[in-house]
């Protein structure tokens, strides 16, 4: 059995990305799930399966409650954070296709800025009774306690090898930002930024600085999946999932990997990318636009390359050329993504990917028929090639 094309995104739906949402997490989830429901013209009753993360603190019991979702034949959680993104399309694809459910709702939903922030040291982490602990206490002790300084030190290594600079990872930002500048829906709207400006914000964890962290927000999206067949009798043109994967590379830790031979590469992306090209039958040329999870420039950067859109060391080349812009050789987060827009642990991207393809997206790129998106990297982590009907 092949699960390309045998699922599709049927409806999308988020509330407002924010600081200070006022709300649950809980309501949030409702509303991004009922908005789904609605731009896919269904009901909460048509509704018989529920997947998120492991994180979101919104069980599918209780978001079922909330919205009349009257029983559940399928739910499930995907793990290790951002990486889940993508992962969370893939399982409700995989449910839809076995015929273990009909209509699969994926949501995530969060107080991110207002309530707990990731970004923070958790001490507890290092000492936690668990795998992840053992994890965390090769590197706590050492100072290295939050996301930035994780991927910090993965990208001195990076730039060091390639003669890259943090001008190259600027560049990534100021796109990313040009882009939110013209997306309403974006926390940065009319807000773009300049190279200087990149250069002169503060450090972070050299050599991160501001500009090349993710935002921290609050907010929820939802995404809709049911068969092929029965999407296309629904209210909005559907979304084929022609490639759906995740990938975990050897000797992976959280949320980086130092003990490996190579600590310039994502090898995990790797491993989703050949899955996704394999699936769909097509390569990195075929793609009319990339959804890619900028929590961190230096990442966006490595997963061009592991994805085949250019050599090992290429990236900083490819960016300046220009190609990640809207009339680029590979658009890339015409929304913002999460520099610009918002930090929804990438499922607002899987949203802009299916605007991208129903042709509706505020930064539209014309011809768009074929989008990559991915989830978190650093990360066991996940992907999606979505396409038209």
């Amino acid at each position: 059995m092949s699960l390309s094309k045998t699922a599709a995104i049927a409806g999308i739906g988020a509330t407002d990305f924010s600081k200070d949402s006022g709300r649950s997490e809980l309501k949030l989830a409702a509303q991004a799930v009922r908005a789904a429901l609605d731009d896919a013209g269904l009901t909460p009753a048509d509704v018989d399966g529920l997947v998120s993360f492991t994180q979101d603190n919104n069980t599918e019991i209780a978001v079922a409650r909330e919205l009349g979702i009257p029983e559940l034949s399928f739910f499930s959680r995907i793990h290790y954070g951002g990486g889940a993104a993508c992962a969370t399309v893939q399982q409700a694809a995989m449910a839809v296709a076995t015929g273990v459910a009909s209509v699969v709702v994926c949501y995530r939903a969060f107080n991110e800025r207002s309530g707990h922030r990731f970004g923070q040291v958790q001490p507890g982490l290092a000492v936690a009774p668990t795998s992840s602990g053992v994890d965390a206490g090769w590197s706590y002790p050492f100072g290295l306690g939050t996301p930035a300084s994780w991927v910090a030190m993965f990208a001195q290594r990076y730039l060091h090898t390639y003669g890259a600079s943090s001008r190259d990872l600027g560049r990534v930002a100021v796109t990313m930002r040009a882009h939110a500048a013209t997306n309403p829906a974006a926390w940065f709207y009319q807000r773009p930024i300049t190279l200087e400006d990149h250069q002169a914000s503060r450090w972070i964890c050299e050599p991160l600085r501001l500009f090349d962290c993710c935002q921290e927000s609050d907010g929820g999206v939802a995404v809709v999946v049911t068969s092929a067949s029965r999407a296309r009798d629904l209210r909005r043109p559907p979304v084929v999932i022609a490639g759906a994967a995740q990938g975990s590379g050897s000797d992976q830790y959280v949320m980086t990997s130092y003990y490996r031979d190579d600590l310039t590469g994502l090898p995990e992306m790797g491993v989703v990318a050949r899955q996704l090209w394999g699936q769909a039958g097509i390569g990195p040329s075929d793609v009319d636009v990339a959804v890619l999870y900028d929590h961190f420039t230096p990442f966006v950067l490595v997963q061009l390359e592991e994805l085949g859109f250019c050599g090992r060391g290429e990236a900083a080349g490819f960016v300046a050329s220009g190609a990640l812009g809207l009339d680029g050789a590979l658009p890339t987060n015409p929304h913002g993504g999460q520099l610009g827009e918002a930090y929804i642990h990438g499922m607002n991207g899987i949203a802009e990917a299916v605007r991208q393809v129903r042709g509706t997206a505020v930064n539209q790129v014309p011809g768009a028929e074929t989008v990559l998106v991915t989830a978190g990297t650093g990360v066991p982590t996940s992907g999606l090639l979505l396409g038209a009907a």
